[in-house]
């Protein structure tokens, strides 16, 4: 939208009886529901030319009508940073994201992130929150690797958003982990939350831990390490690191959750070439927000992280 856009819809039968809210944005379907909102509590949305509230039930005859401002710019310059995309359409894309990048520009971070460099590669990016930017529906840590979905449009962000909050999303990593469990399999219930004295780290003893849950599957066990196959029911921050820490099998690397004598016990030469946790987004699979088709994609291993597995088999390290 280039301009101011002004709209007039008219209630019938079938819709008498909804939120005024909801009405709108099915109606709408480029509008945010939060958008909707904000607009008609600052009277940009009218019922019958009256201020009504967003939960206001609309009857058969009313209408509605108001003007929706164009998009706003996000105060965040684009820039020509080289980002790995594994899927692209009209409606979302997925990257593969590298070691090092930052998703959102913040203190200490104000260039070079993942919006830096998406809004340079998508400049016909739509209105998402009436606000011209990419629409991050997940995180991955600064350190962390792999799979990431963003959307293009209000409309996938809708649906993408929603398919995370129902937990219909699955999200498959690997991880590399000091010692590791006895099992072959098993599940991880622990809630996280702040940490009570270190506010930068999560744990799972905090008085407000919200409910995160982690399956984990051995891949391979090696001398002093394990591969672990992991999928997240949840997207608690630091979730998978705080959760295997916790159990006593910290991410290799991992410089919040680990103890630094741990890397004695690799070899000088494994040891060396570790400078982050070792911690991949493996798989992604969500139904796309238009067609409805399950969709699945696969980030390959990050070079340091395979290069670190091969080193542990070709040494003998493996159990």
């Amino acid at each position: 939208m280039k301009g101011d856009r002004t709209f007039t819809i008219l209630v019938e039968d079938p819709h008498s009886g909804k939120r005024m809210d909801a009405f709108v944005v099915a109606s709408l379907s480029e509008c945010s529901r939060s958008l909707i909102n904000h607009l008609i509590r600052c009277e940009n949305i009218l019922v019958n030319g009256s201020a009504k509230k967003p939960g206001y039930r609309v009857r058969t005859g009313d209408e509605i009508s108001g003007t929706i401002p164009p998009p706003e710019l996000l105060d965040c310059k684009p820039e020509p940073i080289d980002i790995d995309i594994l899927f692209e359409d009209r409606h979302l894309l997925v990257v593969n994201k590298q070691e090092g990048m930052v998703i959102h520009p913040a203190p200490g971070n104000p260039s070079g992130t993942l919006v830096n460099a998406l809004l340079h590669h998508c400049p016909d990016l739509s209105g998402i929150g009436n606000v011209i930017r990419p629409g991050i529906v997940h995180r991955l840590d600064k350190d962390t690797t792999g799979a990431l979905v963003v959307a293009k449009t209000t409309l996938a962000h809708q649906h993408l958003s929603e398919q995370f909050k129902s937990r219909t999303v699955r999200k498959k990593y690997f991880a590399l982990v000091y010692g590791g469990p006895e099992t072959d399999s098993g599940i991880i219930d622990l809630p996280i939350g702040r940490h009570p004295v270190d506010r930068k780290r999560m744990s799972t003893r905090s008085r407000r831990g919200r409910e995160a849950i982690t399956h984990w599957h051995m891949r391979e066990r090696f001398a002093e390490t394990s591969l672990l196959e992991i999928e997240i029911k949840t997207g608690r921050t630091h979730q998978i690191r705080v959760h295997c820490a916790t159990k006593g099998y910290p991410l290799v690397g991992d410089p919040v959750y680990g103890k630094k004598n741990q890397a004695l016990r690799l070899p000088p030469q494994i040891r060396e070439s570790i400078r982050r946790q070792m911690l991949h987004a493996w798989k992604i699979e969500f139904r796309h927000p238009v067609d409805g088709e399950r969709k699945r994609f696969q980030a390959p291993m990050p070079s340091d992280m395979a290069d670190v597995l091969h080193e542990l088999s070709e040494m003998g390290q493996t159990v």
